[in-house]
């Protein structure tokens, strides 16, 4: 059994070790699902060309539909990623989005979704990165698993110490702003890994699309942390 199929078993088998990412009411929230690819006609190179007018885009975008969050992003061939030369490499640029972004407001609460540890953390600030980041480690049943968040805000890492206890539902930190966050509009890139490959306080969450095969063999799809319902599109 590899090691998604094992995580897929632990879940179905406690379903009360899995907590949430962030505050979703199933009865009355609702959420849209972002398409970054070239499918998207409706984002224009000059809206997310610049932070400001993307960040805009993305606000009416949640407010006209009535949804709480927009979500997406596993496995996703995105375009946007050339704003940034950050994902660009000589041989092949890195535009396959290996985790699922929630988009909304700054100051949104960031939660852990399972029982765990401070791995690593890190203030990643480079344009288009991260920004402030936390890696939580998790052992289930002998299965390692770590989980990411990226684009937080700057004072989520005080206090932070590798190996410091992390129990399930506890607010870790908050969706950052654009001064802080890497200069994207505010969201959370949640991912998770079972092996860190030795990196301390960041992961890629964006690699080159020749390496899906690989990268599918250490992400599992954070839907299975998410349990969120079906999306909603209005265009």
């Amino acid at each position: 059994m590899d090691a998604t199929a094992r995580l897929t078993a632990y879940l179905e088998a406690n379903p009360a070790a899995i907590g949430k990412v962030v505050d979703f009411n199933i009865a009355t929230d609702r959420l849209y699902h972002f398409d970054f690819t070239t499918n998207n006609t409706h984002l224009s190179d000059d809206i997310f060309g610049e932070t400001e007018k993307f960040s805009q885009w993305i606000t009416q975008t949640l407010q006209r539909c009535a949804c709480k969050y927009g979500i997406g992003g596993y496995m996703e061939h995105r375009t946007i990623y050339a704003r940034s030369e950050h994902f660009d490499t000589e041989s092949e640029p890195r535009r396959l989005h290996l985790g699922v972004d929630i988009w909304g407001d700054a100051g949104t609460a960031v939660y852990a979704p399972l029982q765990g540890k401070v791995h690593s953390f890190n203030d990643n600030n480079n344009f288009g990165d991260y920004g402030p980041t936390i890696i939580l480690s998790h052992q289930l049943e002998g299965l390692m698993l770590y989980s990411l968040y990226g684009h937080l805000s700057r004072g989520n890492l005080d206090g932070l110490s590798i190996g410091l206890p992390i129990n399930k539902d506890r607010q870790i930190g908050t969706f950052g702003n654009i001064t802080e966050n890497g200069n994207w509009p505010p969201h959370l890139h949640f991912q998770l890994m079972f092996d860190m490959e030795g990196k301390f306080g960041d992961y890629p969450g964006v690699c080159r699309y020749s390496e899906k095969d690989k990268y599918l063999k250490n992400i599992p799809d954070p839907q299975l942390i998410l349990q969120f319902p079906k999306v909603v599109n209005l265009f």
